[in-house]
Order: C-alpha cells, then structure tokens, then sequence
C-alpha cells in the first residue's frame, strides 16, 4: 500500500506540473477551484477548459480543481444570490431567497434570470480575491515540492 502512495504521488506531481512553475500551477489550482464555485450549474467546465486554452494552463490541473470545488458550488448557490440580492437591493420579494429556490420549477425565465444574475454579481465580487489569495497561499506551498522547484526557472 504504500508503494502505491508513493507511485500515485510521483505520477500526481508529474502529471500536474508538466513543465508549468510552482506559481502558473498555483494560478491554475486557484482559477479552476474558484471557476468550480460558479453558481450557475453546467457552465464551469466548459469556462475552465476555455480559460486554460486561452491562457495557456495546464488542463487537466484547472478541471480537477475545477471538481473538486463542485460540493461547494452547491453550497454556495443561496449565499451567492443573497448576498447579490444585497448588493443590488433587491426587492423583499426577491430577497427571502430559499423560498424563491425552493419555487424554482414555478418561477418565469425573468425571476431565474435576476436571481442568477444577482449570484453572478456575488460569485465575481468573492472570486477575484480570493484567487489572488489562493495563487498567493498555493505557490508557497508548491515552491516546497523539490519536483516542481526544478520547472521555476520556466516561468
């Protein structure tokens, strides 16, 4: 068992840095896993597989964190819309949020359109820090894998 730990961490390493510095692969991580809490379900692979094509990042890396952010995706959906519901002052209507999505199949195209938009707003406003957070906290960390140290001299 614990040959196989050492071989799946070996293959792990490699597989994620293919050639990338420990700070394009923390960007990768930290803009898959925010992109993964997209409160709007469908849309996050097809953007992280976009993104990493547009920029040039490591793919398979951007789509694991990308998964491993989708529980939270879920969770974070009511938060997303209330908090955008603040942001734009939303009628009292619109604001009681978990009646509103506990009514989803009901509501008109308008009403799923504002209170996705609203989580939108939401999810970018929380997003932008936190990647800068995240890159910033991920590169520390992988700056001490000695496998990722050796591609810094790339970047």
């Amino acid at each position: 068992m614990r040959r196989f730990r050492a071989i799946a961490k070996r293959g792990a390493i490699e597989w994620l840095s293919q050639g990338i510095s420990p700070r394009r692969l923390a960007l990768t991580l930290a803009l898959g896993f925010a992109i993964g809490c997209l409160p709007v379900i469908g849309i996050p692979t097809l953007l992280c597989a976009t993104v990493a094509l547009a920029l040039r990042l490591n793919l398979p890396a951007i789509q694991a964190a990308n998964y491993a952010a989708m529980p939270l995706q879920l969770a974070l959906i009511v938060p997303f819309v209330r908090l955008g519901g603040w942001l734009v002052s939303a009628s009292t209507s619109q604001r009681n949020t978990a009646q509103a999505l506990s009514r989803l199949p009901s509501l008109g195209v308008a009403h799923i359109g504002s209170l996705a938009g609203q989580a939108l707003l939401a999810w970018l406003l929380v997003a932008i820090p936190a990647i800068a957070l995240m890159t910033l906290t991920l590169t520390r960390m992988l700056r001490r894998i000695p496998a990722l140290v050796a591609t810094q001299a790339g970047d």
